[in-house]
């Protein structure tokens, strides 16, 4: 790691709380590197020091080191899964089920569950937590607009059911909107949380060191009460799961022990 990007690290933690050093450094430093010089900065001396005065720049930052990418019922199987298997097991008459979506992105993920927690229970049933580091993104995750990419494996009577199309756009009914609670959050540092019924955290854990990964993967775990679910990316296979108190019932879905 050279003392630039260092300094950047550490600046940017000073200013924002976000801890570069526990992300993978050759994809994120690639990744920052790539819109510093599109912003005309020489080094990541000069760039930090244009954020302490300039928000807009700190938020573009801040989007690019989060990993924007995602769409509705991706990986659509294990959200097959989930609605026939995992699901009916949480379920009971007495209880609220609580649901937390990790590093949700725009939205598509914790909508998704949204549109299956539908199909078992009222909306008074069922509470929906969606957390980002990302201010920009939890707004347009608000919003409930999304282009075609994202819109690929939903199934069309949920198409018909939950969205309109507007030339190119297909907007989300807004009581499907009103389902879900989005907040801004650092995984690392930032307290969790609970206890849940069902944490998703998808396609994100790639990206941390596997120090990070230890250190959330024990988050996560004190989060959910005994029995409940982590459900994660099909890239993040949990070899270890009993370290963590949990265990497998299913690929890429970890119970609670206890």
């Amino acid at each position: 790691m050279n003392g630039d990007y260092e300094q950047f690290i550490q600046s940017l933690k000073s200013m924002t709380g976000i801890d570069l050093a526990s992300y993978k450094e050759a994809q994120m430093k690639r990744r920052l590197t790539s819109l510093r010089e599109k912003k005309g900065f020489p080094d990541f001396a000069s760039y930090v020091r244009a954020m302490l005065h300039n928000q807009e720049l700190l938020d573009e930052c801040l989007e690019r080191m989060t990993i924007n990418v995602s769409e509705f019922f991706r990986n659509h199987s294990r959200w097959q899964v989930l609605d026939q298997d995992i699901l009916p097991r949480l379920l009971t008459p007495t209880r609220t089920l609580k649901t937390w979506s990790a590093a949700c992105s725009s939205g598509e993920e914790p909508y998704t569950l949204a549109m299956i927690l539908l199909k078992h229970l009222q909306p008074d049933q069922f509470s929906i937590l969606a957390t980002d580091l990302d201010r920009v993104i939890l707004e347009r995750a608000k919003l409930g607009l999304y282009g075609e990419r994202s819109m690929k494996e939903v199934p069309p009577i949920m198409l018909d059911q939950y969205f309109s199309k507007k030339s190119t756009i297909y907007e989300l009914d807004a009581t499907l909107k009103q389902l879900v609670t989005f907040k801004q959050q650092n995984l690392l540092s930032d307290r969790f949380a609970g206890p849940y019924d069902l944490i998703i955290c998808r396609n994100v854990m790639i990206y941390f060191t596997e120090e990070a990964k230890h250190i959330l993967y024990q988050k996560f775990s004190r989060a959910l009460r005994p029995g409940g679910i982590l459900f994660v990316g099909s890239t993040e296979q949990i070899f270890n799961p009993d370290t963590y108190g949990l265990k497998s019932r299913d690929t890429f879905f970890y119970e609670k022990i206890g």
